[in-house]
């Protein structure tokens, strides 16, 4: 699933943000369909793991420069996909790269950011809208 309009945060620097990640697990799960050399799609999730992590860290300081009061939430979730990720990479070097666990882990990361976006990320823009 790429991102669309309707996952729009309404802070440019954020939004930039979320397309570029969709952009990658995009590529992640074209590759695995492809039948890509385990080592590129190895360098993918690594991509993914340093982005997410920038990401994370980037839209984290926004929302202290803006007093957000959902932070401290956001820091535990984001933490928590942190996680999660490097569970996935993991389970995908164990597995010796089979595309069952490609897609199962595109798909994971992509409901999981679908639904970050939608209910968390969201609220950042709601705020900054509401001019706190």
């Amino acid at each position: 699933m790429p991102w669309h309009p309707g996952l729009s945060v309404g802070i440019d620097m954020i939004d930039e943000q979320h397309k570029e990640w969709f952009n990658k697990a995009e590529a992640l799960f074209d590759a695995g369909k492809k039948g890509q050399a385990k080592e590129y799609i190895g360098e993918l999730l690594q991509f993914l793991d340093t982005y997410t992590k920038k990401h994370f860290k980037d839209e984290e300081e926004y929302m202290a420069s803006i007093g957000y009061p959902e932070l401290v939430q956001q820091r535990t979730a984001h933490a928590a996909f942190i996680k999660q990720l490097e569970k996935l990479r993991s389970d995908y070097e164990a597995s010796g790269g089979k595309l069952t666990v490609i897609i199962e882990a595109n798909q994971l990361v992509i409901e999981w950011l679908t639904k970050h976006i939608s209910n968390m990320d969201r609220r950042i823009g709601e705020f900054v809208r509401q001019g706190n």
